[in-house]
């Protein structure tokens, strides 16, 4: 079967030039088009108002609005598809397109994780996957999906020879980590959820597959599990993975990480695109003693805004209707507030004091763990986790040592022997199912 890319979506990429790069679609100059528009528009105010005409101050507001929300277009085109120049490590590194291409079918590719966006699909493709016309144990088919940037966080570059697709380049974005679907097609197929944490993910069991990686390499990245991942590991050498975190519900949090290392996300989103995905740039951290770069272009710090204003868009989830006992969580805020001593921590709208001081290791429930995460990090210390959206993302704690609310609940009741009854951590869990 032909798949014809969807009208509404970013074109696929075109073949690679000469040079081995792929030419990029020309979204930007789009972009531009419509920047240009709205600078002519703020000039033709300034013009109409400097001659005497109508001087509405709401015009600079609008103005500001517009240039904000292409900001945040941008940004979530970033977010989305933009690799930053990560094939070279994706493919000329890890081989990960022959991969693809010989070993994962769209069933393995679904097993691992992997999400299929369902409004990328033209709608003989969806009625083909629906009715089992569409091979999902072919690789082949899994190239297709790839050719109409279907495979949500996964960017390739293909080649029509002969009428056969052939995967030529492969490389990674934000949102294979930090996007998920919401099941509405099949389970692992549906509309993209951006910010929710993928943690149906098994990075490890991906990178493993690499047959650039060797043999006692494999051992460690299959051992990390789905929705955990090292991002120190190709640093330091050791493995302890955590949990991926939602990128949602960030702003106004100028502590991003669960080490709170940088001030803002632009801090770890340089660390992310650099140090793990291989995009191309420079990440520096002298508190690390610690100093990377790919490449001899910089393809990372000229979008780190807009991906920022993206994600700092991106809303905590409110939970569903029915999906907690509401009388139990009126009951549990003052579990909460009171002898649980919640709030002494996770305080103000943002359930966290992160803008005012990171904790030692010591005040992780997490802790003691061997290798330590915060002894690895810059800052040596942990953040006090906002809630808004927590009853999403399970497992908790950083390590995902805890299964459900009432675990996390419970462990706070032990370890700092706070006397809760059972009645009162029932009643607390339900609180933080409904923030």
């Amino acid at each position: 079967m032909t798949m014809k890319p969807h009208p509404s979506r970013p074109a696929p990429r075109a073949a690679a030039t000469a040079t081995g790069r792929p030419i990029q679609p020309m979204r930007g100059a789009c972009r531009y088009r419509r920047l240009l528009a709205v600078l002519a528009t703020g000039a033709a105010v300034t013009a109409i108002t400097a001659c005497g005409g109508s001087s509405d101050d709401s015009a600079p507001a609008n103005n500001d609005a517009a240039r904000q929300a292409a900001l945040v277009e941008q940004g979530k085109q970033i977010f989305r598809f933009d690799t930053f120049g990560d094939e070279a490590h994706w493919t000329d590194t890890l081989k990960m397109h022959e991969v693809i291409s010989t070993m994962v079918d769209p069933v393995t590719a679904l097993s691992v994780g992997l999400k299929v966006d369902v409004e990328a699909l033209p709608a003989a493709v969806a009625d083909g996957i629906a009715n089992g016309t569409v091979d999902l144990n072919s690789p082949a088919t899994t190239v297709a999906l790839l050719k109409l940037n279907a495979v949500v966080g996964v960017q390739g570059t293909v080649q029509t020879v002969n009428g056969v697709d052939k995967l030529v380049r492969v490389g990674i974005t934000c949102a294979l980590c930090h996007s998920t679907v919401d099941n509405s097609f099949a389970p692992g197929i549906g509309k993209r959820l951006d910010g929710w944490p993928n943690r149906d993910l098994n990075p490890g069991a991906i990178i493993a597959l690499s047959p650039a990686v060797d043999a006692a390499t494999k051992v460690v990245l299959n051992a990390w599990g789905a929705g955990k991942f090292d991002p120190r590991n190709n640093v330091d050498g050791l493995s302890k993975p955590v949990v991926i975190p939602p990128a949602y519900g960030l702003d106004g949090i100028h502590r991003i990480t669960v080490t709170g290392d940088g001030e803002e996300i632009a801090y770890w989103n340089r660390y992310v695109a650099v140090v793990e995905m291989g995009g191309l740039g420079t990440f520096t951290e002298p508190r690390l003693n610690l100093s990377i770069t790919h490449g001899t272009e910089d393809l990372v710090t000229s979008k780190l805004p807009a991906l920022q204003a993206y994600q700092l868009s991106l809303k905590a989830p409110a939970p569903s209707a029915g999906s907690f006992d509401a009388v139990a969580a009126q009951r549990g805020r003052l579990v909460f507030e009171g002898a649980g001593r919640c709030a002494t921590c996770h305080s103000g709208t943002l359930f966290t004091d992160a803008n005012a001081r990171l904790h030692p290791p010591s005040d992780s429930m997490a802790e003691p763990e061997s290798p330590s995460y915060a002894s690895r990090s810059a800052s040596k210390q942990y953040r006090t986790s906002p809630l808004r959206g927590v009853w999403q993302h399970p497992p908790y704690f950083h390590d995902g040592s805890a299964a459900t609310l009432e675990d996390v609940a419970q462990t706070y009741n032990t370890r700092q022997g706070l006397g809760l009854t059972a009645e009162q951590i029932a009643d607390l869990a339900e609180y933080l199912k409904s923030l």
